[in-house]
This record gives structure tokens, sequence and C-alpha cells, in this order.
């Protein structure tokens, strides 16, 4: 078994909280000098700026895991993940078709920009991407599972934009792949607390806006390979291994 260090939840220039220095080669550059073996890029209700970055990961000898941080109609931040540039697109089509036509203010919320792997300006979203989705949490998940993705509330230990403060719960029925704490939280310390919740996998992530941010929170794979099934595999417990959340 090999152990791979992965930050699952990480912003870019794209995002509006996202520091305009999170151009892909930086995030890749931090990414190698934290030993990190696989990232997550996680831009709110957008994966325009994934390809670039997988493309530098190939590259660089890291795994990124490609997709968003959804917010549903209830306010409760997602993390969405998928494998094949195909199912990417066709999710990126369901962001646009759902995104409120609410316009982004600049010098309240920060610039929208995905760049290329120049870091030229190649796509600037009018549209504020940190609003909620025209769809409900369970409507997301169902699309995500459509496409064979993987579902993953994010910070749900969290005061805001969680999926427990939004709803006051986990709903049963909500089919996740994961759960991610945020890094202000140990696991045993929110277990304490949710004892309901002891039969979820769970995760972690750095939640990076800034360089400096990337790393500082990171999720142990132990598994045979590094790829995606491999990855959805451990999470379902359907392959040996562990996974173990750092720091």
């Amino acid at each position: 078994m090999k152990k791979f260090r992965a930050d699952l939840h990480i912003h870019t220039v794209l995002s509006p909280c996202g520091d305009l220095e999170m151009s892909p080669d930086v995030i890749i550059n931090k990414a190698k000098e934290m030993h990190l073996e696989i990232i997550g890029i996680t831009d709110h209700n957008s994966t325009r700026e994934c390809s670039v970055i997988k493309q530098l990961g190939v590259l660089n000898g890291i795994m990124v895991l490609a997709g968003a941080e959804v917010t549903t109609k209830e306010e409760a931040h997602c993390l969405t993940f998928f494998e094949t540039d195909e199912q990417l697109n066709d999710f990126q089509e369901f962001l646009d078709i759902n995104l409120p036509d609410i316009k982004n203010d600049v010098n309240r919320f920060g610039y929208q920009v995905a760049v290329d792997i120049d870091n030229n300006i190649i796509f600037t979203e009018e549209r504020l991407l940190i609003s909620a989705l025209n769809k409900s949490i369970d409507e997301i998940e169902m699309k995500v599972h459509s496409l064979n993705g993987l579902f993953i509330p994010a910070h749900i230990d969290k005061k805001r934009f969680s999926v427990i403060e939004q709803l006051g719960f986990l709903p049963p029925d909500l089919r996740v792949d994961a759960l991610e704490i945020s890094p202000f939280v140990r696991k045993n310390e929110f277990l304490n607390l949710h004892k309901e919740l002891f039969n979820y996998e769970f995760i972690s992530g750095s939640d990076a806006h800034y360089p400096d941010q990337i790393g500082k929170r990171v999720t142990l794979f132990e598994m045979e390979n590094i790829g995606f099934e491999e990855i959805r595999q451990i999470l379902h417990e359907k392959r040996p291994g562990k996974i173990e959340i750092l720091n």
C-alpha cells in the first residue's frame, strides 16, 4: 500500500474570493512544495479553470480531481468531482443553466477570471459565482451521480454554508460519497457532537484561497494506485486501504 497526500479543496483565480495569485502554475508549484500527490480544484459554481490545472498536473506528476464547490438552493456548499472532460463539460452546462443572472460587483467580491497555461485571461464570468443555484441539494446530488461523479457536502462543521447549518441535519437519504470537515476542527471532536454521522467517511482540505494556505490540511489516502476510481472505491470501503485526516 502507498500513502498519497491530498488537499481536495482549493480555489483558483476564478473564484471571486480567490486571490489573483492563485494561478494554475502557482497552485501546482505550491502543491509540489507541500508534497501533495492529489489536489482538488473547487471553484465556486464553475469548472472552467480545471482543464488547465489538469494539464499542469500531468506534467508535474500531480493528480488533479476536477470539479466545483456548488452552492445549493438552500445555500449549502458541496464539493463535486468528475473523472472525464466530457462529464466536466456536461456539469458546466448544468451550472451555466442554473446560476442566477446576478451581476458580479468586482469592487465588492473580486475578479472572476479563467486563465490559460501562460496566465493569459481567456474568460471573465460576469455573473456572481457565489450565488446559490436554482437547484436543491437533492437535485444537484442526483445530477452529479448521473454523471458518475463524487458528491461531498463541504465543511459540514461550519456555522455558515454547511448542510447541517442550513438544513439543521444531514438528510439520511442523501447519497453522499463522503463528508468534509474544515481545517478548524478535528474529526473526533466533531463526531463527539454528531455521533449520528459516525458511519460516514470523512475527508478534509485547506479550502485554500491564497497560495500559502495550500496543503495546510491534508487527507492521506492509503491505497495501491492513484486514480479517480481508486478514490471512489476506498471512500466506499470497497477496496483495502485507509483514509486519515492529518494536521
